[in-house]
């Protein structure tokens, strides 16, 4: 086959993937030229190999043909490895090995999404990867050849792996949620095979997620595990996203740990082992957080917001652990330093029996804090970024104490806020966190301040 030369829509093309609407600004002419320019760029890196992978949208099977047929005609060897979650793809660039690793998906978006996540010679491929394979699309510049492709069933190589991780004196009652997302078969592979309890709700692979939204770093998307919870005396309630790549935790209480807070708990599993180990954790994370790893003897380093720029920074610093507020948790302690939910909850369960203490104690001794969840509310593509600058410059000529390293963090007497521009959405993300309510209100006061001087209107939920 001939490709031709190609040019996607600009909308697709964010900073750490490939995502868009299918129908709308993507289609399978999309994924058999991302096919074909990822393989060329995986040509050019000296690549050989490179196993795909899709999940459950009603969208992904015809996408994934087309990004298969882009990709053998770069004279890549294929190795398909069929539904299932991104984590499982991720394993299998481990497992088989591979030298790339491509994953139709659209994560946590609407139905109507998808998507592609990639990875070349154990890196993800992002930032000013994503243009320059656009410009090889644009220029028909693609490498030629005709590789193989051939099936591989790694499912219960993964599953194997994940329940190697879990060998508890005292097995509990664990409630699962994956949304309907492409980890639930797998996830009822897994329960399976692990000691305890184990329920499953919504545990159907479904593309049109006909019972919530797959996200959940949204509370609203965990009151079914939550009530699943109480009605069963669980332990435990563990949430998936859509691909399976982010976790979401709730306590035997029905209380909600966010990801900063699941993080001070595996920074403590890590570090026992790990002594004077460095943590990373995004700018959106806690203060507490970072003082509790070091407070436990760890190294804590603030970074940018995005799963594959933390994956980049582990592999640089050398950190056994890293996560951020999205849900992402990332262990090179005895994994693989990618982002899996389903090891995340196994871990967690292995840490819980470790510590021989009851989740919602580890809840209790958690010091406390007055904080906003995730606030994202619309700007432009176009104004996003510019209205971050404006408040550096206007928080530079006060002399406030800011860290830039991903939008603003302002630490104040009563805590810190956060305003960022999202990379993946046309949005703006805050958050604050403060000792208590009053100073929570004037962090809030802030943030509507600094927008009201950029012309724009705070959310509603900063006004709350």
């Amino acid at each position: 086959m001939t490709m031709q030369p190609h040019d996607f829509d600009g909308t697709i093309l964010r900073e750490y993937d490939v995502r868009g609407i299918v129908g709308d600004t993507l289609a399978p002419a999309d994924a058999r030229a991302l096919g074909a320019a990822f393989g060329t760029c995986a040509v050019q890196a000296g690549a050989t190999t490179v196993a795909v992978g899709y999940d459950g949208r009603l969208s992904s099977p015809a996408l994934e043909a087309a990004l298969v047929e882009g990709l053998r005609g770069c004279g890549l060897a294929v190795r398909r490895v069929g539904v299932g979650p991104t984590p499982m793809l991720s394993f299998a660039t481990k497992h088989l090995p591979t030298d790339a690793g491509v994953m139709v998906t659209g994560s946590h978006n609407p139905p109507d999404y998808n998507g592609f996540k990639m990875t070349l010679l154990g890196r993800p491929f992002f930032g000013p990867d994503i243009p320059r394979m656009a410009e090889i699309a644009r220029s028909g510049t693609y490498a030629n050849g005709t590789g193989e492709v051939t099936d591989h069933d790694i499912r219960e190589a993964y599953v194997d792996r994940l329940a190697s991780e879990y060998k508890p004196a005292k097995p509990l009652t664990v409630a699962w949620d994956p949304g309907n997302g492409s980890g639930s078969e797998i996830l009822g592979r897994l329960c399976q095979r692990l000691p305890g309890r184990h329920l499953i709700i919504n545990g159907e692979i479904d593309g049109t997620f006909p019972n919530h939204h797959p996200d959940p770093t949204v509370a609203e998307n965990l009151v079914q595990l939550q009530e699943h919870v109480a009605a069963n005396n669980c332990d435990v309630g563990i949430a998936l996203d859509g691909d399976a790549d982010r976790v979401g935790v709730i306590d035997g209480k029905g209380r909600i740990l966010w990801a900063d807070q699941l993080m001070m708990l595996f920074a403590e599993d890590v570090l026992m082992d790990q002594p004077g180990a460095t943590i990373i954790s995004d700018v959106k994370s806690s203060q507490v957080l970072f003082d509790e790893i070091a407070r436990l003897g760890g190294k804590p380093i603030m970074w940018n917001t995005g799963h594959s720029v933390i994956k980049a920074k582990m592999v640089e610093e050398k950190s056994p652990l890293a996560g951020e507020m999205s849900g992402h948790i990332f262990f090179s302690d005895r994994y693989y330093g990618f982002d899996d939910a389903l090891y995340a909850g196994v871990r967690l369960l292995s840490f819980l029996d470790r510590r021989g203490v009851p989740l919602t104690e580890l809840y209790d001794a958690i010091p406390p804090a007055v904080n906003t969840p995730e606030l994202r509310f619309p700007c432009s593509e176009a104004r996003k970024f510019e209205v971050v600058k404006e408040l550096q410059a206007r928080l530079a000529a006060t002399g406030a104490d800011v860290i830039t390293i991903d939008g603003v963090r302002v630490k104040t007497a009563d805590g810190w806020w956060l305003l960022r521009a999202s990379n993946t959405q046309d949005v703006l993300v805050a958050r604050c966190e403060a000792a208590n309510a009053a100073g929570l209100t004037r962090l809030k006061a802030q943030i509507q301040d600094q927008l009201a001087q950029s012309g724009i209107a705070a959310p509603a939920d900063l006004l709350a």
